[in-house]
Formats: structure tokens, C-alpha cells, sequence
């Protein structure tokens, strides 16, 4: 669930027509500064909000872009900027050291394990794969839109595969670590 609600504005935006890109860019900002204000009341760290954070920031600027010249030419390449923006997040945030889904891994992990090392080393992996996803994915959008097919029914699976790709990567080598881990004494074995 942590996932589907940090990508959430993502998610929005992608599903609105691009004919009412600034309505998307509008929706996207309004459902990233909700999440962030609603995890912050919560006692949600910064750290577990990188992308909130960041997707507000973006979709901000877009908005602003999108309702100034609604036919820019941002617009035939917003999904493409919008896979972008999630890989320099997502790679400036390995860069500082601070993996963004180290802080989505703190809501769900107790406390003892957030400064050991393979808790961290696993999630530099996992950020890493989602950054490389991001990437790649911007990549082939980018071409998609240069052959004129940035708002085609391609363009939106290739985003959905850039989401999916790596969140089932996460899932599974999260319990492949899990079920690898040495029980802690007195644990109750699985």
C-alpha cells in the first residue's frame, strides 16, 4: 500500500487524457501535496516522503507550465519528463544516501534494523532497480513521442510497466531477504 499511495499522483496523472494535460498536472499536484500533508499529520518522516515531496514539486511546475500554454510542447512529452523527474528523485536520492524507499521500508520494519547494514544495502538495491526502471522507461517514452506516439495506448503500457517491473522486483526480493534471514533468538519461526 505504501508504494500505490507514494506513486498516486503518478497514477492520476497518467490516467487523465492528454488532451486535459493541465487538469492531470493539476490533479497530480493536488493528490502529492494531500499525501504528503495526510503522511506528515500521521508522523510520517521526510525521509519515507522523497517522492511525495518531489511529485509535488513537479507537478507544480507542470501545472503552471500546462495552464500558461495548454499547447506546449511540454505536453507531447509530459509522460516522458514525468519518468524523468521520477529517475533523478529516485537516483539524487542514492546519491545523498538516502535511498527513498529506505524511509517507505522504516514504516513497516522495526526500528532495530533501520541503521543495519544489509537493511540498507537491500534497499540501495531496491532504489536502484526503481531508479533504473524510471530511466529506462523515460528512454523509450521519449522515442514513443518523438515518432509522434507520446499519448498512445503503447506509451501507457510502457508507463504501467515502468511502475509494475520494479514493484514486483520489490515484493518478491523483499520476501526472498525475509525468507533468508537468520530468526532472531526467542522469534517465532515462519
Amino acid at each position: 500500500m505504501s508504494y500505490l499511495r507514494t506513486f498516486l499522483p503518478w497514477i492520476v496523472f497518467a490516467l487523465i487524457p492528454s488532451a486535459h494535460w493541465q487538469w492531470g498536472a493539476l490533479a497530480g499536484l493536488v493528490v502529492a501535496a494531500a499525501v504528503t500533508l495526510q503522511q506528515r499529520a500521521a508522523g510520517t518522516a521526510w525521509d519515507a516522503l522523497i517522492i511525495e515531496t518531489g511529485s509535488a514539486l513537479y507537478f507544480a511546475v507542470l501545472a503552471a507550465i500546462a495552464f500558461a500554454d495548454p499547447h506546449s510542447g511540454v505536453r507531447d512529452y509530459s509522460a516522458t519528463l514525468s519518468s524523468a523527474v521520477l529517475a533523478l528523485i529516485a537516483g539524487v536520492s542514492l546519491l545523498i544516501g538516502k535511498p527513498f524507499t529506505l524511509g517507505i521500508a522504516k514504516r513497516t520494519t522495526p526500528q532495530e534494523f533501520w541503521n543495519l547494514k544489509p537493511f540498507i544495502r537491500v534497499n540501495t538495491l531496491i532504489t536502484t532497480v526503481w531508479t533504473a526502471a524510471f530511466a529506462v522507461t523515460a528512454v523509450v517514452l521519449g522515442i514513443l513521442a518523438k515518432g509522434g506516439h507520446g499519448h498512445s495506448v503503447t506509451s501507457l503500457i510502457v508507463q504501467i510497466a515502468g511502475f509494475v517491473v520494479p514493484m514486483v522486483f520489490t515484493v518478491r526480493y523483499v520476501a526472498v531477504v525475509r525468507a533468508r534471514a537468520p530468526q532472531a533468538p526467542g522469534a517465532p519461526q515462519s
